[in-house]
């Protein structure tokens, strides 16, 4: 019963995204909105955790199987990855290198306001 609770708690905050996404049209994933909207009731506490603690579990523990569709999906498109190869490693090298200073720049300046 426990995991039927967790589950529907988690569908109908999926299924509310979706809506949004769908009748607002913005550019982010109905499951983002949706992931959202349980961080918010959790965080306020409208939803106690254990609402979604089963479910959300059983689904971290099987993540690794969860990603094999997308994996595969992703290959449909190798001639696109290979023709754009050099555009993807500069921009994740790139941005990751802009996320490192300014995680760095932040935690000096936090840092320096704790001395």
């Amino acid at each position: 019963m426990q995991y039927l609770k967790s589950f529907f708690t988690i569908m109908v905050c999926l299924y509310i995204g979706k809506g949004i996404q769908h009748f607002t049209g913005i550019a982010v994933p109905g499951s983002v909105i949706g992931m959202l909207i349980l961080f918010l009731l959790l965080a306020l506490q409208w939803v106690p955790p254990c609402w979604a603690k089963a479910s959300s579990e059983l689904l971290i523990k099987h993540m690794a199987v969860l990603f094999v569709p997308v994996a595969v999906g992703v290959m449909n498109y190798y001639d696109l990855l290979t023709q754009n190869a050099w555009a993807i490693i500069l921009s994740t090298l790139g941005s990751s290198f802009v996320i490192l200073l300014v995680v760095g720049f932040l935690t000096q300046k936090l840092k320096g306001k704790q001395s």
